[in-house]
Order: C-alpha cells, then sequence, then structure tokens
C-alpha cells in the first residue's frame, strides 16, 4: 500500500508525468472550513493508505499550518508527517510530483518523509522578474533595488538550492545551474520574455522540449510581483530519483522508529542521534551506503550503461553530460560539502568521526515540538 502524498493548495499539484503515477490529495484551507471536515479528510487518507505525508510551503499561512498540528495532535496519530519546504510554488510543485513518484515504489513512509530534503538540494528553482522593489525571500542589494526601478529592467533570480541574481541584459553573468541532466519546466506570468528558453535552455545544457504549465497562484505574492516567468529544473527520470534516494544510508529515529534518511526524521521531526563509542552506523544525512556506493557513483554508471534495473524491470535512462550530482557530507546538511564519489576509492579521513551528542525531545510532534490537542 503505498504512502499517501497530500498538499495543502492545489496549486501544488502538477499533471502526472505517466498514467501510473498517483496524484496528490489537495487538503482543502482552513478559511470557513470546520475543524471536523479537516480531520474526515485525513482520517480518510490513513484508512485508506495507512501514512500520510502533507507538503505545507513555508509559505503558507499559518492558519494552514496550525490546522494541520491540531488536525495531528486530535487525531493523535503518529502517521502524519508534516514536510515544510523553502522552495518557490512551482519548484514546490515539482518536488509534490517527485514525491507522488517514489510513493509507488517500495520506500518506507519514513524514507519518503525525509527524502522531501534531499530531492530538494536537486531542484533550481527561479524565475525571471521585472522589478524586485517587493522581492524578500531572496537577498537583494541595495543597488539591485534601484536598477529594478529603471525602465525596461529584468533580473534573473534562482532562489534554490543556492540563491543568485542577475540583471538580464548584455554582458550578464549566468546563473549557475545544474551539472547533471535536467527538464525544464516553465510557468508565465504577465512579463514578456523568452530568456528563459533562449538563454537558459542552452546555458544549462537542458536537452528536449521545455514543459509549460499554468503559473501557481501562490506565485505572485512569493516573487513579489506578478511580471514574471517561474522556472524550475528537476531531476525527470525515475530511476535516477529512484536510485538517488535509494543510495543513502538509512536509520532508525530513536524516538518514533520510523526509517530516515538524512539527520532528522520527516515524521516526528527527531533529530538523528550519535552512536555510542564502537557503534557500526553512522551519522546518517545524505551520505549514501559506503557498500552500495555513493549517488554520483550510481550517476555515473548509469550513464556508461545507459540503464538502470529496478524491481519494477529495466528502466533506460540515455546519460547526459555533466558531473554527477554529490553524495552530500554526513556531518552537514550543505549539498556544497560533498564526499568524493565512490568510483574513487577514497573517502575523508573523519568521515566517521561521532559528533557532539544531541539532547533526547522532550515531546516531538513533527518538525518542532508541539503542543498535543492545540486548537488552530
Amino acid at each position: 500500500m503505498p504512502t499517501a502524498i497530500a498538499v495543502t493548495s492545489a496549486d501544488l499539484v502538477l499533471p502526472p508525468t505517466d498514467p501510473g503515477t498517483p496524484r496528490a490529495a489537495v487538503l482543502p484551507p482552513p478559511a470557513g472550513r470546520p475543524l471536523d471536515a479537516s480531520i474526515a479528510d485525513v482520517q480518510q487518507l490513513l484508512a485508506r493508505y495507512g501514512h500520510v505525508v502533507v507538503v505545507c510551503p513555508t509559505s503558507a499561512p499559518a492558519a494552514v499550518e496550525n490546522r494541520l498540528h491540531a488536525v495531528r495532535s486530535l487525531l493523535e496519530s503518529d502517521r502524519i508527517a508534516l514536510v515544510r519546504t523553502d522552495l518557490p510554488p512551482l519548484g514546490a510543485a515539482v518536488l509534490v510530483r517527485q514525491l507522488c513518484l517514489l510513493a509507488g515504489y517500495d520506500f518506507s513512509p519514513g524514507v519518503l518523509a525525509s527524502a522531501a530534503r534531499l530531492l530538494a538540494h536537486y531542484i533550481y528553482a527561479g524565475a525571471v522578474l521585472g522589478s524586485v522593489s517587493r522581492l524578500d525571500r531572496v537577498p537583494v542589494g541595495l543597488g539591485t533595488h534601484l536598477k529594478s526601478w529603471l525602465p525596461g529592467a529584468h533580473f534573473a533570480v534562482l532562489a534554490g538550492p543556492t540563491p543568485q541574481m542577475v540583471r538580464v541584459g548584455s554582458g550578464e553573468e549566468a546563473l549557475a545551474g545544474p551539472e547533471f541532466a535536467t527538464e525544464l519546466l516553465l510557468a508565465r506570468g504577465r512579463l514578456q520574455t523568452d530568456w528563459p528558453t533562449t538563454t537558459l535552455v542552452p546555458r544549462w545544457r537542458i536537452p528536449g522540449p521545455v514543459q509549460e504549465t499554468p503559473l501557481p497562484a501562490s506565485s505572485p505574492d512569493w516573487w513579489g510581483t506578478g511580471k514574471l516567468v517561474e522556472f524550475a529544473a528537476y531531476l525527470p527520470d525515475p530511476a535516477v530519483l529512484h536510485q538517488l534516494v535509494s543510495s543513502v544510508r538509512r536509520e532508525t529515529c530513536h524516538w518514533c522508529g520510523m526509517d530516515l534518511i538524512g539527520d532528522r526524521c520527516g515524521f516526528c521531526g527527531a533529530p538523528l542521534t550519535v552512536p555510542e563509542a564502537g557503534g557500526t552506523r553512522g551519522t546518517g544525512s545524505y551520505a549514501g551506503v559506503q557498500e552500495a556506493g555513493s549517488y554520483a557513483g550510481a550517476y555515473t554508471s548509469a550513464q556508461e550503461a545507459g540503464s538502470y534495473t529496478d524491481a519494477q524491470g529495466t528502466v533506460s535512462y540515455a546519460g547526459a553530460r555533466g558531473t554527477a550530482p554529490r553524495a552530500v557530507d554526513p556531518r552537514t546538511t550543505d549539498p556544497r560539502r560533498a564526499l568524493p564519489p565512490a568510483d574513487t576509492g577514497t573517502a575523508p579521513a573523519d568521515a566517521h568521526a561521532p559528533g557532539p551528542a544531541v539532547p533526547h525531545p522532550t515531546r516531538a510532534l513533527g518538525p518542532g515540538a508541539h503542543t498535543p490537542r492545540a486548537l488552530p
């Protein structure tokens, strides 16, 4: 029985890439909706799927998050995960579609919930804006603010994985793009520009046609203007996504017992504890399984072999140019600090050195501690 993926807005639901991919369930916003109805919605998902992973952007109104915590507290269920993401609306929608795709595989609910943080590192989400005067989610310098008042000034902004901003025009600085094969998704607002297709696609060496989708209703508020074209570059191949998540070492949450990857449980929010001296398990995070090799090695192998075999059969993958995504150092969640690929045969000397002890949480109901039975 696959894990249910739920979202807090219909804007986060993109058309599936294939008919076999399950769609995310939409939980209606709490405005004008009684608490009993919200509880009934989640109960139906639990009865059908067993576990529910709810993706809620950090930009969502506080009432949305409060309602989710109230529902989970009143149900007294440890089978509901609340996943927060800082990605802009189109990037968050891509993340949700990837989670829906992975939900059809044999991943446990805990791995699926904690995989959201990993997948977000491989989504390059940004926009071309007609003005940055009201943009407050990406650092904007004073000089850039002043330039945004010039007639015809456009800015290319990358929100993640590393924020960056350049002014569109002659001699512009290039946005830092992915070093692996991606596809590009566009959502057009009121800004008339072809910069993503004429400039960004060749610079990032994106093959194939560019896909387009309607602009999410929350995008103008997120970016501070309706004069924009939002874009997101992402890993499109199901085999690569499956291998990316599979190659990460799995741990067991010391608080709720769920499987996890990374340094924090996706269900209860408890941090991963450091093992006792002499233990055989590492500190987790996105450092691929040592015995199986890192994702970087698996990505290179897929390029050379041209296919990847999983439980559902052989899935063809035409490798592209560029350097493979890197497995992240287990001592940090920063993807820029990475272990060398598995096929090099080398690793940092202190890769398994124990870190500082993590205090035991007093009560973890989700990402952070929350009082039980709290009403919204």
